[in-house]
């Protein structure tokens, strides 16, 4: 029967947010047991790369991890990999593992649930044909780079970052891809026209095609997918499919536990959940966002992973609140790199600094006067100074950030004279 150490923080996921959690336990004193309880059979790894720069062979799989392997015992960490928990008893402080054979459970002083997000997946026709894909995790990559041969014909389902990533890569890798998404534009959901239009012109011009406001009706073949149907009957010839359209929250634990949901695990500004022993990090967590007016959201980010595994560990100690920054995000396409700040839903007002011809420039987003987005391609300065100003909740003169003749720290100087 195992028995709950009084100082034992056990953390459900082995990601980004909960290998952070840990660290950050260790860094602010935490002298007790740590123990991470993951699915995956692979110690902590970064997850961008896969559809970049690990999705194209350029790096090993043991540059994706997040810490050396060695880290963990010096630390004493203790890493359960392959393993998942079935329930988690609030009451007992206790949560049972597929791998336990009915014993009862493993204690807890602190829980900390950093789950993630999965593939959200289509119901369509055959959306079980060998050769459709979806990209989350380290396997996917290893069952799909095989498939990713030149002259291969690759449909993308979704334009969002996954995406468009996964589209370069497979572009730099000799396919031929076609990308399918049913909005008007791409990256709808995380930017704004200027950005969707300049991006669409890019990957055109390296030759994907590019289907949009087209709603997806079926995976046709025999055994393997052969092609896409689309509403309407046209059918579009492939070898391989993948599916990136959103992911859902794995919140079902937490639910099973009777803590308090909405498409995501809800917390508040410590990331404790409504179980004051509870904590919820990362991709799964519903948290209150400080630069926003405290507007709830469940943010899909390093940035957010990384600050909320700080944050828990913190109130878990009682050490001082770690200092948020605002939103970041980032996405690498073919020799482009695109840096956000910030959230652009809400704005009033858009000014593009630079031209996009050129292929290094920035879109800021205001409202009311107020800058609350940046997005800066193949532009460092703006990004930088424009995430400051994003996190300040800065007052910007939208002529100045149009002006290239004005330098970002100038225009930094003069906002914040003003804010």
């Amino acid at each position: 029967m195992a028995e709950r150490a009084p100082d034992r923080v056990v953390i459900i996921g082995g990601g980004q947010a909960g290998c952070q959690a840990a660290a950050s336990l260790r860094q602010l004193g935490h002298a007790g047991e740590i123990v991470i309880i993951a699915e995956e059979p692979d110690a902590p790894y970064q997850r961008p790369p896969l559809s970049k720069a690990y999705l194209k062979g350029e790096i090993e799989a043991e540059r994706l991890l997040i810490r050396p392997e060695s880290f963990y015992a010096e630390e004493r960490i203790e890493l359960r990999l392959g393993e998942r928990v079935t329930a988690i008893d609030r009451a007992a402080r206790r949560v049972t593992t597929d791998a336990e054979q009915g014993e009862a459970g493993l204690g807890y002083n602190a829980l900390i649930i950093a789950t993630g997000t999965r593939p959200r997946r289509l119901a369509a026709p055959g959306a079980g044909l060998g050769g459709v894909f979806e990209l989350r995790t380290r396997a996917d990559v290893e069952r799909l780079k095989p498939a990713l041969k030149p002259g291969e014909r690759l449909c993308v389902v979704g334009a969002g970052y996954i995406g468009l990533e996964t589209a370069a890569a497979a572009r730099a890798l000799g396919c031929e891809v076609t990308v399918i998404e049913a909005m008007d534009r791409v990256l709808s959901r995380v930017a704004g026209e200027e950005l969707s239009a300049f991006f669409a012109n890019e990957h055109r011009s390296r030759g994907v095609q590019l289907r949009l406001g087209a709603r997806l009706e079926a995976f046709e073949g025999a055994g393997s997918v052969s092609g896409v149907r689309l509403a309407g009957g046209e059918v579009i010839g492939c070898d391989v499919v993948i599916v990136g359209v959103g992911v859902i929250a794995n919140d079902e634990i937490a639910r099973e536990a009777g803590l308090v949901c909405d498409d995501g695990i809800v917390v508040d500004r410590a990331q404790r959940t409504s179980d004051a022993a509870v904590f919820a990090i990362g991709d799964v967590a519903r948290r209150p966002l400080v630069h926003f007016g405290d507007r709830m959201m469940r943010l899909e980010s390093v940035h957010n992973a990384i600050e909320g595994g700080k944050i828990a560990a913190a109130a878990i100690l009682g050490a001082p609140h770690p200092a948020e920054d605002a939103p970041w995000f980032w996405s690498d396409q073919y020799d482009l790199k695109l840096q956000t700040a910030g959230l652009w839903t809400g704005a009033d007002a858009t000014v593009v600094r630079g031209d996009p011809a050129e292929r290094s420039f920035a879109v800021f987003y205001l409202q009311a006067g107020r800058l609350i987005a940046v997005d800066a391609v193949n532009a460092a300065p703006e990004y930088i100074v424009g995430k400051k100003l994003v996190s300040l909740g800065a007052m910007v003169a939208p002529g100045e950030l149009a002006d290239k003749s004005v330098a970002m720290k100038d225009i930094a100087a003069r906002a914040l004279a003003r804010t």
